[in-house]
Formats: C-alpha cells, sequence, structure tokens
C-alpha cells in the first residue's frame, strides 16, 4: 500500500506555510539600519506626524514673533531662514527614507510578480495538459462521437511567454516567437 495523498487541506497548510517561510527569510535580510529607517518612515508615515511638522512651524514663528513684541533680537526674522533651512533638511531626509524603504519594497514586489509569473505559466501548461488528455480519451471512447474542435485544438497548446510579451510590449514579434508559432500552427493541423 503506498503513501495516502495529500488532502486538499494539507496543499493549503503547505501553501501557507511556504509563503510564511517567505516573509521570515526576506525579514532575515533586514539590517540593523534598514529596520532603523523603515521604523523612522513609519513614524514619519503617522497622520500625527503632520500635526507635529505644523507644531513645530507655528512655535518657532510665534517663539519668533513674542521675542520681537518683547523688544529682544528675533531668532530666525522674516521670512525665517533657519526654519526654512532646517525644514528643506527635513524634507530631504525624509524623501530619502521613504525611497530607501520603497526600494526594498519593489525588490520584493518584483520577486512576488516574478513567482505569480511562474505559477501562472505552469497552471497554464497544466490546463493544457488537461484539455489534451480529455481531447484524448475522447477520441478514444467509442461510445462518444469524435468530431474536430478547433478552440479545444487551439487550447491544447501551451502559450509561448515570449509571443504574450510581445504583443504586451506592443512590439514586433520577434523572429524566433514567430518561427515557434508557425511550428505550432502546424502540429495543431497534423493532429
Amino acid at each position: 500500500m503506498g503513501t495516502p495523498l495529500p488532502t486538499e487541506r494539507d496543499q493549503i497548510s503547505q501553501n501557507i506555510s511556504a509563503v510564511l517561510d517567505f516573509y521570515a527569510r526576506e525579514e532575515e535580510k533586514i539590517g540593523y539600519w534598514q529596520r532603523v529607517l523603515e521604523h523612522i518612515s513609519c513614524v514619519i508615515g503617522q497622520p500625527a506626524f503632520l500635526g507635529f511638522i505644523l507644531l513645530f512651524v507655528a512655535l518657532w514663528v510665534l517663539g519668533d514673533l513674542a521675542t520681537r513684541v518683547s523688544g529682544a533680537v528675533e531668532f530666525d526674522p522674516a521670512p525665517f531662514f533657519w526654519l526654512q533651512g532646517i525644514v528643506g533638511l527635513a524634507a530631504l531626509l525624509t524623501t530619502t527614507v521613504v525611497l530607501i524603504k520603497q526600494n526594498r519594497h519593489a525588490k520584493l514586489e518584483e520577486q512576488r510578480a516574478h513567482l505569480d509569473l511562474k505559477v501562472t505559466l505552469l497552471t497554464e501548461q497544466k490546463a493544457a495538459k488537461l484539455i489534451d488528455l480529455i481531447e484524448e480519451l475522447r477520441r478514444d471512447l467509442p461510445n462518444v462521437k469524435n468530431r474536430h474542435d478547433p478552440e479545444a485544438v487551439a487550447l491544447q497548446q501551451s502559450m509561448n511567454p515570449g509571443l504574450v510579451l510581445a504583443a504586451l510590449d506592443e512590439r514586433a514579434v520577434p523572429e524566433e516567437a514567430s518561427t515557434a508559432a508557425h511550428e505550432l500552427d502546424d502540429q495543431s493541423g497534423s493532429r
């Protein structure tokens, strides 16, 4: 007696485990400074941070005006060059922190997109194989009327990723892809 086949629940658990392992591996790759910058990015991204900036600017201007009213020397007279410098530096640092985080997330997203593409191509190949097997079974069963189904014939062939990319890019189909398409047409005509 062979090993029991995995159940649907086992397959779901395996898939979830694989996804969690992927995220855990990616989390392990993050260095200390990257974590610090991402924490700063999370703080900067909160609505309270906007309130802090507005409060800081308001207090700066009010403090400067209060020193003028009291007769003391203003620490940053209008048009507030020091305040502009601080805000400009803060904007530069904020932009850099956000870009660093976005770059890491873009790499992670690219990995996910590659995985999605691989799974989609594999699924498409499996579907084409299933159609091929069903068509073969239909031809071999004596009690099923044998008929030509051009749609099934077309769906039996796996898609050529080069042709799909060419169509998506709206560019001319490379000669190799064109040759491969003609070969597929010849194969489907011979069946």
